[in-house]
């Protein structure tokens, strides 16, 4: 097996629905953050083995290979093939766990994860609505299938979440958001996009947290639940993209990468449920590492709904203080925002940044995805004590 690491990553700012990027088409926005990643690194484009994307909506705008696609729109060379991938909200950290195979395994030397996704163009759920239903009668006659929305209502329930313990959480992700942007951390992640006479080059779902209004908010999925837009995910425009290469092939070019592969995993839980799998994922890359939580120096756990991410905390009997000190720090997908294919990307670029400020040498990055279905990725810090 073959050493793989990680040389860089960047991203897109979060745009809003409606907001700065909702005029960039997807395969542009991808191509973006495509051609900054190789301007980045000095990376010749030629000898990328292939690019793998994560994209959810893949219809439209977004079907057609995405990926392929944009790496064209860049101007980047034809000779390097692309693929899309779909394994829903993970699907660009599913593109980091194949560009990470494909290395390991001596068929890649260098490959390029990433993904995209513009909801405000191509709206959630527009694939499950063309051309009849994804699921069959078999298949709900087996499960009785349920929106995202209602799982994570009825993850609340089963472990007890009142509506503040959400909305404590939504305040916090906001916060701390607020302070990485004022440290200058996303600066150093995102490339701005310029569109017309605009440069689009901040989050725009960040914003000062107003505890009382949030605690006025409607329940968005049950008349009498406790999940809310604020504790939700924001409805986001975005790309990212990472390039990984061997451990060899790095050396040959002179790079210093930013983290080591690990670990990576794949769990499935109850489909109906269906946000839980990210605590059985974290126990099986830990296992397969031969680590415990305490070993982690930062986690960045997908904020698809408060519910889920305080149900992988309480599953993995994590304390609120070691959480409030190594868990999504630099605040999450209630404040940035969570452009499903996407995200991945984004979420292990902040993980490779706050192993660097704190000088950790762990990390691990896990979401839940629709189906039940759960990555998690275990990485090391590059230089970290080994």
């Amino acid at each position: 097996m073959y050493e793989v690491v990680i040389v860089d990553g960047v991203r897109s700012p979060m745009g809003r629905r409606g907001g700065g990027l909702a005029g960039v088409h997807a395969v542009d926005l991808l191509a973006h953050v495509l051609g900054a990643l190789v301007d980045r690194t000095g990376i010749d484009p030629a000898t990328v083995d292939d690019v793998i994307g994560g994209c959810v909506g893949q219809v439209g705008e977004q079907s057609t290979n995405v990926t392929r696609n944009a790496w064209l729109a860049a101007g980047l060379p034809v000779s390097v093939p692309a693929v899309t991938v779909d394994r829903q909200c993970g699907s660009s950290q599913q593109a980091v766990h194949f560009a990470a195979q494909g290395i390991a395994s001596g068929n890649y030397d260098v490959a390029i994860a990433c993904g995209v996704e513009s909801m405000s163009r191509i709206p959630i759920g527009s694939a499950a609505t063309f051309q009849g239903s994804p699921y069959s009668e078999q298949l709900l006659a087996a499960h009785s299938l349920v929106s995202q929305g209602e799982s994570a209502e009825r993850i609340a329930e089963k472990w007890g979440f009142s509506r503040s313990d959400l909305d404590a959480m939504a305040v916090r992700s906001h916060r701390t958001a607020i302070a990485a942007r004022e440290a200058g951390v996303f600066a150093r992640e995102i490339a701005p996009v310029q569109v017309g006479e605009t440069l689009v080059d901040q989050d725009e779902g960040i914003r000062e947290p107003d505890p009382a209004r949030i605690a006025s908010l409607k329940p968005v999925f049950r008349e009498d639940g406790v999940v809310t837009a604020a504790t939700s995910s924001q409805i986001t425009d975005g790309a990212a993209a990472l390039l990984l290469m061997s451990g060899e092939r790095a050396r040959e070019l002179g790079l210093t990468p930013r983290a080591r592969v690990v670990s990576m995993t794949l769990a499935g839980d109850d489909p109906v449920m269906m946000l839980t799998a990210p605590a059985p994922a974290t126990r099986k890359a830990l296992d397969r590492a031969g680590l415990v939580v305490d070993d982690l120096d930062a986690v960045e756990i997908n904020e698809a709904f408060a519910s889920v991410v305080l149900a992988w905390r309480d599953e993995l009997k994590i304390s609120e203080q070691w959480y409030d000190e190594h868990v999504n720090v630099h605040g999450g997908a209630m404040a940035l925002g969570h452009p499903l294919g996407g995200s991945g990307a984004r979420l292990m670029i902040s993980l490779m940044s706050v192993l660097e400020e704190r000088g950790g040498r762990y990390g691990l990055q896990t979401m839940c995805e629709g189906g039940g279905q759960a990555n998690a990725t275990l990485i090391e810090r590059w230089g970290a004590e080994r």
